[in-house]
């Protein structure tokens, strides 16, 4: 199966993201559909990949950033049915290296995925990182 990955936000397909999000996603089953509509819209950047030929959404990542020198990754994943073709890489790879965000510091939070991660320079904080977890 092809697929195409681009970042374009029209071709973002909200049921999907939301289908996934809302039912599969460990980190983010608290919010609502609006809530995710309206980050997906907000965003500074968004991507999905898709079936060449049906264009049937099967993978997203979306990223918050100052668009200066700081960016966030987050809500990542491709659709169980689709997984094993590279897209997770791929999608990863489009938002932090092949876009305008290629020189920025950037940051995610997961409990998986490190291996995926790590391809692109992420690592564990160093002695300049302070969080705040969310209430």
């Amino acid at each position: 199966m092809d697929y195409d990955l681009d970042d374009d936000p029209s071709r973002i397909q909200p049921d999907v993201v939301w289908g996934w999000l809302s039912t599969e996603a460990y980190w983010g089953r608290q919010r609502s559909r609006t809530d995710v509509e309206t980050q997906i819209s907000g965003a500074w950047r968004v991507a999905g990949a898709y079936r060449r030929d049906t264009g049937e959404q099967v993978g997203f990542a979306r990223a918050v950033s100052d668009g200066v020198n700081f960016a966030y990754l987050a809500d990542v994943f491709v659709i169980d049915a689709h997984r094993g073709h590279g897209l997770g890489k791929r999608l990863v790879k489009l938002m932090v290296d092949d876009g305008p965000g290629a020189s920025f510091r950037w940051m995610l939070f997961t409990s998986d995925a490190h291996g995926l991660y790590r391809l692109f320079g992420f690592g564990a904080p160093d002695h300049t990182a302070l969080v705040r977890p969310a209430r």
